[in-house]
């Protein structure tokens, strides 16, 4: 086998039930606004309009999830190296049939 590395793009699917947009957003919020957050002042005016104007969450969810909780699921890994990640969050209509046949399971 080479020494040349070989690249993996590993996807994950995870669904959320939003139990309290409000708060979700307040939360968002919070972050937006702490001094350690890496804004200037219009950015932090134009990311929390962004927030309260999602009805969904969905931008305000994307705020609250720290990059290195998603590296966690390869940092254990000593024989790989994470290289790029990208996060998306957007609306979804629920529970797919696989998703609602494997609760059921349990």
């Amino acid at each position: 086998m080479s020494d040349e590395g070989k690249f993996l793009r590993l996807t994950v699917e995870l669904t959320v039930e939003v139990l309290d947009v409000d708060a979700l957003q307040a939360a968002a919020l919070g972050e937006i606004r702490h001094e350690d957050a890496d804004l200037t002042d219009e950015e932090r005016k134009e990311q929390a309009e962004l927030v309260n104007a999602d009805e969904t969450g969905a931008t305000a969810l994307q705020w609250l999830i720290e990059p290195d909780h998603v590296l966690s699921l390869v940092n254990h890994i000593d024989e790989v190296e994470p290289r790029e990640a990208v996060l998306g969050v957007e609306p979804s209509d629920g529970l797919s049939e696989d998703e609602e046949e494997h609760d059921h399971e349990h």
